[in-house]
């Protein structure tokens, strides 16, 4: 399979506007333990935001290239508004400048040279927990803004929301300082309020930034919250592809050896599975050749497929009367 083919059937064409939400007004969901969640405040898309969807090659996790910098691992935890709930499946796109405020993709007087690279861009699909790990390097900064990185979490084809994060002032410019070679402008000179995106709040726009002591570098996390519970802001798209079949979350997820995942075909259909990494690369093909309609479970067990125990993206793929249809699920396997 073509990858270009795979990016088509996660429904990566068509992506929703952002719903603006004011930051003075954004809205608070409260568990039964007393915690709450509140509602990402939406932010520009930037100077330099680039349809990531439009090009398959960025379905990766690691978004470096050629960038050097202090090593990230940027993780985000997508949860719902309605419930405070993980939303796991959800496609999670993040850019940013690198070390030195450059953006990729754009020739500017600003960002002069760019034009055709691709660096410190990519998405990926959140996971059981509702979370996507991004390895790339801590941002410099430029002219006018605070260190920062973008992101967009496109719930469905109906809505996606975009938004910014950064880090404590404190944590960020130590590391400027402990790599004077790499970051050779040095410390980040402005503080929230004079930035023009988070004078008017960043508390739920503030990212950890902590050692890590396993991979070296940095580690990050940002819980975000956006409107819906699981996947029920269903758009056109998802409601199209429900006349044919539908394709549920595998059980259990997480596991350690076998799942089993649940499908319903509205009409006898070919119908293959496929998986792939969260490179994008194919790594596995189950063919189970022409089913009935009504419900189905299939099994899967990645060690008799040759796979590692790792997150993976599962693709079905249906072949009826109507024609040839595509969704996609996120399953984790544990060691």
């Amino acid at each position: 399979m073509k990858r270009k083919d795979f990016i088509k059937g996660l429904g990566l064409t068509g992506l929703g506007l952002a719903i603006p939400v004011s930051k003075s007004t954004a809205s608070v969901c409260r568990t039964a333990g007393g915690s709450e969640c509140v509602l990402i405040p939406s932010e520009t898309a930037g100077p330099f935001p680039l349809d990531l969807t439009d090009n398959p090659f960025y379905f990766r996790q690691d978004i470096r290239e050629d960038r050097e910098g202090v090593v990230l691992r940027q993780r985000l935890r997508i949860i719902g508004l309605d419930n405070c709930e993980p939303m796991a499946n959800v496609r999670v796109n993040i850019w940013h400048c690198d070390k030195d405020g450059r953006y990729s993709g754009y020739n500017h007087p600003q960002n002069p040279g760019q034009a055709g690279l691709t660096y410190l861009r990519g998405y990926q699909i959140a996971d059981a927990n509702g979370e996507v790990e991004f390895i790339t390097i801590l941002p410099g900064w430029y002219t006018g803004r605070i260190c920062h990185i973008h992101f967009q979490v496109y719930v469905s084809s109906a809505y996606a929301a975009i938004s910014q994060l950064t880090y404590p002032i404190d944590e960020k410019n130590a590391i400027y300082a402990d790599h004077p070679s790499l970051y050779t402008k040095g410390a980040d000179p402005l503080g929230y309020l004079q930035d023009a995106v988070f004078a008017d709040g960043y508390a739920y726009q503030l990212a950890t930034l902590e050692e890590d002591p396993v991979n070296g570098g940095y580690t990050s996390l940002l819980e975000v919250t956006v409107e819906g519970e699981g996947m029920t802001g269903i758009g056109y798209a998802e409601r199209e592809m429900a006349k044919q079949f539908t394709l549920a979350q595998n059980r259990p997820n997480p596991f350690s050896g076998e799942t089993n995942i649940p499908f319903h075909l509205a009409h006898p259909a070919e119908v293959r599975l496929r998986l792939f990494d969260l490179n994008g690369r194919e790594v596995g093909l189950l063919d189970f050749g022409r089913l009935s309609s009504g419900d189905h479970l299939v099994p899967v067990h990645l060690q008799a497929m040759g796979l590692p125990p790792a997150s993976h993206v599962y693709q079905l793929e249906v072949n009826n009367a109507n024609g040839i249809f595509k969704t996609c699920r996120l399953m984790t396997a544990g060691r």
